[in-house]
């Protein structure tokens, strides 16, 4: 839910969402300075200022405070249902990935924040590769509806699942290292890459 509705919202409504979202604000934060696996959900509650109790009103575990929104995979298919004609799924997500990287505050700055906070935790493997999964088949499901077809198919999973590939990427320590080595931080290296793949997804 976007920031510029939460004042739209009934009083009651609105001191539910601005607690959900402090809750969030404070974990990233408790995550990002001394990793996942080291910060407990009585610290995040404390440091929210609400009981442990009230925090599991909002979330049903700790994984679940990184995993409670569906913005990107949403923005994904967004962007393949209004490219244009010429431009393939491919080009489509990477410019996507792009542009999302040009808006942050700077590449190296946020992917070594993510490996900091989240890069080393076993706990959270296999719960990656559930979301995966899961964009894999939404994003399968579309390119079938717009191939004409009802259900997807064994090419539209693989074509899926090559694209899924270029927003993994963006966990991988090896990209990281990437945007470390760019000057000043700067998304040309992560952009020129973005290319490279969606036309070798293209060849594929």
């Amino acid at each position: 839910m976007s920031k510029t509705t939460v004042q739209d919202m009934p009083l009651r409504e609105r001191k539910k969402e601005l607690i959900r979202r402090a809750i969030v604000e404070h974990a990233e934060r408790l995550f990002e300075m001394r990793g996942y696996d080291q910060i407990t959900v009585a610290e995040i509650a404390d440091a929210a200022n609400v009981s442990v109790k009230t925090l599991f009103t909002y979330f049903r575990s700790k994984e679940d405070l990184l995993f409670q929104d569906s913005d990107l995979i949403d923005a994904i298919l967004d962007a393949l249902r209004k490219r244009p004609k010429k431009t393939t799924p491919a080009q489509a997500i990477a410019g996507l990935l792009g542009q999302l990287a040009r808006e942050g505050r700077g590449p190296a700055e946020e992917l070594a924040k993510y490996q900091r906070g989240y890069g080393a935790s076993e706990a959270l493997r296999s719960r990656l590769l559930r979301l995966w999964a899961d964009y894999e088949e939404s994003i399968a499901q579309e390119l079938a509806r717009e191939a004409g077809l009802a259900a997807s198919t064994v090419d539209s999973r693989l074509e899926a699942a090559l694209l899924v590939t270029l927003v993994r990427a963006f966990t991988w320590r090896e990209m990281s290292n990437l945007a470390q080595q760019a000057q000043a931080g700067s998304t040309a290296a992560i952009t020129a890459w973005l290319q490279r793949s969606a036309r070798r997804i293209e060849r594929s």
